[in-house]
């Protein structure tokens, strides 16, 4: 890969396969144009992420993608990296920053639709461990919906697992919204 000039921060590595498996269905190869993207283990890492590869860092392009839940976490590390201030959602969209209306698995789900997120999970032969998932008490009677968000969060490294699988049967003119404008912004 050449040195990058544009720097993609996530919260972790099943957001970086997502976007980096949904820039190939689009044709696109990021680390031959000069985009990388950097899973930052939560967060809560935002600002020292922004210090390495932002103006007082590298001083590369950064873009990024977060969970509706840390939306403010990335806005206190924009604004003190003197990307603006009370910046609200449409600023973080302009300077490339993204956010998922819960989370990247919800965003997922919604646009593929419950049926075909439990193919995915039929493909991957675990369509019994959910359905395990579904008749435990807390889960009965919950949406299909928020049990497979469940499910996808609830085994260690699934939602890693899943990524790839849940974009490539999305439909590309159904791509989720952030995931969309991140792709069209880079």
């Amino acid at each position: 890969m050449n040195h990058p000039h544009t720097v993609v921060l996530v919260e972790g590595i099943s957001d970086r396969s997502a976007i980096e498996a949904l820039a190939e269905r689009r044709g696109r190869n990021l680390a031959a144009e000069g985009i990388s993207v950097v899973a930052m283990g939560g967060a809560t890492n935002i600002g020292a992420h922004i210090g390495e590869f932002g103006p007082l860092g590298r001083d590369l392009r950064l873009a990024g993608l977060c969970d509706a839940g840390e939306q403010g976490a990335f806005m206190r590390g924009l604004e003190r990296a003197g990307f603006g201030s009370d910046l609200a959602r449409s600023d973080l969209e302009a300077l490339g920053f993204f956010v998922c209306v819960a989370d990247l698995e919800d965003e997922l789900i919604r646009a593929l639709g419950t049926a075909t997120v439990e193919r995915v999970v039929d493909a991957e032969g675990e369509l019994g461990s959910f359905r395990t998932l579904q008749k435990q008490p807390p889960w009965r009677g919950r949406s299909t919906h928020d049990q497979l968000r469940r499910f996808m969060g609830a085994g260690s490294g699934r939602k890693i697992r899943y990524a790839g699988p849940l974009v490539a049967a999305l439909e590309l003119d159904r791509v989720p919204q952030p995931l969309d404008g991140l792709l069209a912004h880079l």
